[in-house]
């Protein structure tokens, strides 16, 4: 019989958790409860900036998921980001710190070759990892841009994303266009360059990505999205599919290890 998958998912830290008020790891149900109905196991990730401690959990999983979260420092990926839109930027209250741990992470997961799914916060922090900038924010920078802040639609659809033609997104939803959910004010800006986007919304900005083909062996799975299916999988088979695809991915690539 096949053991499920172990899939090791990245979190948040909030400032006061439930236990002392001291700084908790944060992490949405949503995400291990898809992960799970796809038929994984869901391990969430420690807080800290072991290397040695990073990669082992990576030797160990099976694959990997980058969730959403606060905005990214900009220092990362920009300089001289302009006073006005700083003030839109609101950082982890750990000062950065899950900035840098998941540029270890990530580093490892393409070290290591381990499948991954990054989505919202982990689709632009993917981005910036591998060299490529944010748009820091929407409102500001997109001129006539879409509402992509509905957090009172969190878990609905509210607008439309179109899928480049035979993606890695579009086969494995069966959809040239796709319904989101949108709770973002940043977006990529310079797509990375062993990246290219495979979607997008009317505004242009970019939804989903994958690796080009000529890096497409730098992994054994990469899909990107700056939705998030993980609140939409109860009701649309399509976001079902992504999380299956993924655990499936994770599963061939742990066989193939044996």
């Amino acid at each position: 019989m096949t053991k499920p998958p172990v899939i090791c998912i990245s979190a948040s830290v909030e400032e006061r958790g439930a236990e002392f008020n001291d700084l908790s790891i944060s992490l949405s149900e949503a995400y291990p409860r898809a992960v799970a109905q796809a038929g994984g196991i869901p391990l969430v990730l420690p807080v800290g900036r072991s290397r040695d401690l990073i990669a082992e959990c990576v030797s160990r999983a099976d694959g990997i998921l980058l969730t959403g979260g606060d905005d990214i420092e900009p220092g990362l990926y920009g300089n001289g980001v302009p006073a006005a839109l700083r003030r839109t930027v609101s950082t982890s209250p750990d000062g950065g710190e899950r900035d840098l741990r998941e540029l270890m992470l990530i580093d490892e997961i393409f070290r290591q070759r381990k499948p991954l799914l990054a989505i919202c916060r982990g689709h632009q922090m993917l981005n910036v990892a591998l060299g490529g900038t944010l748009i820091v924010d929407i409102p500001t920078q997109i001129p006539n841009a879409l509402n992509h802040c509905r957090m009172d639609r969190r878990g609905e659809k509210v607008h439309e994303v179109r899928l480049t033609p035979e993606s890695l997104l579009s086969k494995i939803t069966g959809e040239r266009t796709l319904g989101v959910n949108s709770t973002h004010h940043q977006a990529v800006g310079r797509v990375a360059e062993p990246l290219q986007a495979t979607g997008s919304s009317g505004d242009g900005v970019v939804e989903s990505m994958e690796l080009k083909p000529e890096a497409g062996n730098w992994l054994p799975f990469l899909l990107a999205m700056q939705f998030h299916p993980e609140r939409l999988v109860d009701r649309y088979a399509e976001c079902r599919a992504i999380f299956r695809a993924f655990t499936q991915a994770c599963t061939m690539h742990r066989k193939k290890k044996i």
